[in-house]
């Protein structure tokens, strides 16, 4: 998935240039598939200490990945990213899809495997 988007990015910048996507869209790329990964092993070690407890593991990672998220927008805008005009709204376009595309493709694959977190002794739907 993280190779289709790079050569996404890096179609739409040869055609359109930072126009389209900003200097730093491949680092907030690089940073939404590290937080996936750093979300991925506390969940799975939240889950493993305690298998009930997987609802909470999941929502805590998604309140997670959205303070680090708001903060980095934060820090960006503060540092003076508010003043490069049109840069702005291709840093926060390119940030924002980022977020909605690695949070639809966590719950996505939370959906597609929520029968092994079914409790035992349910009937199936």
């Amino acid at each position: 998935m993280g190779l289709l988007l790079y050569g996404s990015l890096y179609l739409l910048n040869a055609r359109y240039g930072e126009a389209a996507v900003h200097p730093l869209a491949g680092y907030i790329l690089g940073y939404f598939a590290l937080l996936t990964g750093i979300i991925y092993w506390t969940t799975a070690r939240m889950v493993k200490a305690n298998p009930e407890n997987f609802m909470a593991a999941y929502f805590g990672s998604m309140v997670l990945r959205m303070f680090l998220s708001i903060g980095i927008v934060l820090v960006y805008l503060y540092r003076g990213g508010a003043h490069e005009g049109w840069g702005t709204y291709t840093f926060l376009g390119a940030f924002f899809l980022g977020y909605f595309i690695f949070t639809g493709f966590e719950v996505w694959s939370v959906l597609t495997n929520l029968r092994p977190f079914s409790k035992p002794g349910e009937p199936a739907v």
